[in-house]
């Protein structure tokens, strides 16, 4: 399957996960630090690929809740997305990530929220990226 490609970013990180990372357009400028849990020094005023791909992840699953909402024709009066990134040890060797996804969706029905983001995960790229690789867990809370 060839992927038309709409838009395309770099990022340059030197140092590992105790160094520094930087995107293209210097929007992203930040300092990494290893969190004490890790082993790592837990550097105050530093981020961790975690927390980068937990913004990411959020920012884009919520686009991905727009989109379907029009979609589905629903109309919900607020989207909220937490994701919470964990990383761990894996039985067979090396590390792996797990995801948690907290969807906070106001004005429908818990039926029609989890409809939506039931459909939002299907389309959402992080979640294509992530499926099969990742644990991904979703909740839905309406209010």
């Amino acid at each position: 399957m060839a992927l038309k490609i709409l838009y395309t970013t770099h990022a340059v990180a030197t140092g590992g996960r105790n160094g520094h990372t930087r995107s293209a357009d210097g929007l992203v400028d930040v300092e990494l630090s290893m969190p004490k849990a890790m082993g790592g020094p837990a550097r105050p005023g530093a981020t961790t690929p975690e927390d980068l791909f937990a913004a990411g992840y959020a920012a884009c699953f919520g686009s991905a809740v727009d989109f379907c909402s029009r979609q589905l024709n629903l109309k919900p009066s607020s989207i909220s997305i937490k994701a919470t990134v964990g990383i761990g040890r894996r039985e067979a060797g090396g590390l792996a990530l797990a995801v948690d996804l907290e969807a906070t969706v106001g004005g429908l029905s818990k039926e029609d929220a989890e409809r939506l983001i039931a459909a939002a995960h299907q389309v959402c790229p992080y979640s294509n990226a992530t499926r099969g690789n990742i644990d991904v867990t979703l909740h839905v809370v309406a209010v």
